[in-house]
């Protein structure tokens, strides 16, 4: 293939990919194309989309954070559990969810920089650790208003509304009641993370980490200091997730997070693709979460059957990885 070409493929070819996807879905699918429908998948995608941007930090350091569904998970049952049993205001829950997911980036950056647990294995034994103690409190059960407790009392406190206005609040945007909350804190999110990789000191290190972290430290780089706070940053991330779930379901459910950490971790990879980056960043994991979301929406809508969707999304994934890479090494004179 022509460099030029070649060039152009890789810098451009997904977000082709993707307006092409919009155009077919809008002919294809009566109702696809529309504010209406632009909302849904802004909305479906938000939460994923900010658990992935966590995931793109610790990517960028040369690691990985297998425990982001947890977390949020995690978040979502801790501040059910905050509102509706100890009677906590929002305030509080929201500040206990965030804490929590400090501590549990902290926690899993210590065991990786400290005690030299690979990455992968850290970040799941915690996944498992989080899976097992959410379960504790309620001994499984979801957690909703009027609830029987061990003690035989009923629950009786309830989300407050200031909490529900975080996952159910729309904005005004050209039809009334159009933009949904959690999609405006996905955006801000996403802007916040790509400046601080992007355009700061600090981000930048963390590149040249995640490049060559031996490299980083001989010139003077705190490698630790970084790679920890990619994981907190990652657990910070996930909790906020978490919350916007919890206000967006009212209740405690812990099957609501099933498929938290395999969309996320695929709108991260994807964002791999995206101007021929080959590397994590925050403007491709938001066109990733995006790509997955309009991908769903337009099968939903075409009454394509649930059980095809975890593999398109999956054949997906392996495309933009195999775009990004062969052709990237193929651009470099480094492929064969």
């Amino acid at each position: 293939m022509n460099d030029r070409y070649l060039d152009f493929a890789i810098r451009y070819g997904f977000l082709i990919l993707l307006i092409g996807l919009i155009v077919y879905f809008s002919l294809a699918a009566p109702g696809f194309f529309g504010p209406l429908s632009a909302a849904f998948v802004l909305q479906s995608v938000a939460i994923t989309g900010i658990l992935a941007l966590g995931v793109t930090c610790t990517l960028v350091v040369g690691g990985f954070d297998l425990s982001i569904g947890a977390v949020a998970t995690s978040a979502l049952m801790l501040s059910a559990y905050s509102m509706v049993i100890l009677e906590h205001p929002a305030i509080v829950a929201v500040a206990l969810c965030l804490g929590m997911g400090a501590l549990v980036g902290l926690i899993n950056g210590l065991l990786i920089v400290k005690f030299r647990v690979p990455d992968l294995l850290a970040t799941l034994g915690m996944m498992f650790l989080l899976i097992g103690l959410q379960r504790i409190p309620t001994q499984g059960n979801s957690i909703s208003t009027g609830m029987m407790l061990s003690n035989g009392t009923v629950a009786e406190g309830t989300f407050s509304t200031a909490f529900l206005w975080l996952g159910r609040h729309r904005f005004d945007v050209v039809i009334e009641r159009l933009l949904p909350m959690p999609v405006v804190i996905f955006v801000i999110i996403a802007l916040l993370i790509w400046l601080y990789l992007g355009f700061t000191r600090h981000g930048r290190l963390m590149y040249a980490i995640g490049s060559n972290e031996r490299a980083a430290s001989l010139v003077g780089t705190p490698v630790n200091r970084y790679k920890i706070t990619a994981y907190m940053i990652s657990g910070v991330t996930a909790s906020v997730g978490g919350i916007l779930l919890a206000a967006r379901l009212g209740r405690g459910d812990i099957a609501s997070g099933n498929n938290l950490l395999l969309d996320s971790v695929a709108a991260a990879l994807i964002g791999f693709a995206v101007l021929g980056a080959a590397r994590p960043n925050a403007f491709g994991t938001a066109m990733g979460a995006l790509f997955v979301g309009i991908l769903l929406q337009g099968m939903t809508m075409m009454n394509a059957p649930y059980y095809t969707q975890d593999f398109v999304k999956g054949a997906v994934l392996v495309a933009a990885l195999v775009f990004t890479f062969y052709l990237s090494s193929r651009r470099t004179g480094s492929g064969h």
